[in-house]
């Protein structure tokens, strides 16, 4: 008698909590492909990237149990969510760790801040293929359906060939009615300026509120994520964990003192 084959088995996350759309959409495409488990905050967490939760006990509800998908509610941040998730949920490696699908820009250097791509950097740290998907609109009940063809494509192609290790992909979508298809790109450049706005309570305290203007460095002709959002394509970003500069190191290894100081006039 042949062994039943298992399907796939995909964990799922976000920074924008677990009943929001943007992730209901992504299970509702993952289960297509696969068991789904969901670990997700309970609440907005956005721009908590690789935070963990230290000072406090991380709590976790069980909001859904059928057939194919399990839904967990947690307290903390989204990486506490994925960390959760394996030790806890998942009865075995998941295939995929998603996360997403976000609220919001995740290209050029938003990675870093990203809780979305915190979800994924997580999964690629455990050996997980791990794919972030995010939605250049802000608005809660946006329209994700012109991005569910291209989210299909990238997940096809990761659960049949996988990812190098210490690679996972950043995926970003503009916030227009039609796409001018994918393009691959590098990380966007650029800063963000006039981040904080400064406003005066009802009771006289002065407080701080969290705006901010992007600035890009890329030219105009430069294959990044921000250009190619900016051209109406939907962008892949292969990101990597090792953020090691190697071509910094052989010149610190020449101008930097590698042996101990001289013990010389030490006293000792």
């Amino acid at each position: 008698m042949m062994k039943e084959e298992k399907r796939p088995l995909i964990l799922i996350s976000n920074d924008d909590g677990y009943d929001v759309k943007g992730i209901n959409v992504l299970v509702d495409i993952a289960r297509e492909y696969g068991d789904v488990v969901v670990v997700a905050p309970d609440g907005a967490r956005s721009g908590a990237a690789l935070s963990v939760t230290f000072q406090r006990v991380l709590t976790v509800k069980c909001v859904k149990d059928e057939p194919g998908l399990r839904v967990y509610a947690c307290n903390g941040s989204p990486c506490d969510c994925v960390k959760i998730g394996l030790s806890e949920f998942c009865d075995r490696k998941p295939d995929l760790v998603m996360g997403g699908i976000n609220h919001g820009d995740n290209s050029a250097v938003n990675v870093h801040y990203s809780g979305t791509m915190g979800v994924v950097i997580e999964g690629c740290l455990k050996g997980i293929p791990s794919i972030g998907f995010s939605h250049c609109s802000h608005n809660m009940d946006t329209d994700f359906t012109p991005m569910i063809p291209y989210m299909r494509r990238v997940i096809e192609h990761v659960l049949k060939k996988g990812l190098p290790n210490g690679v996972c992909l950043n995926v970003n979508a503009p916030d227009v009615p039609e796409y001018r298809g994918m393009k691959v790109c590098r990380m966007g450049q650029g800063v963000w300026t006039k981040e904080l706005e400064a406003r005066i309570s009802p009771r006289g305290y002065r407080y701080y509120w969290l705006v901010g203007e992007f600035k890009s460095a890329d030219k105009p002709d430069d294959n990044s994520d921000w250009n190619g959002l900016h051209e109406g394509y939907v962008t892949v970003t292969p990101t990597k964990i090792d953020i090691t500069a190697y071509e910094v190191m052989e010149e610190l290894k020449k101008t930097l003192p590698l042996a101990p100081p001289s013990m010389e006039g030490s006293g000792n």
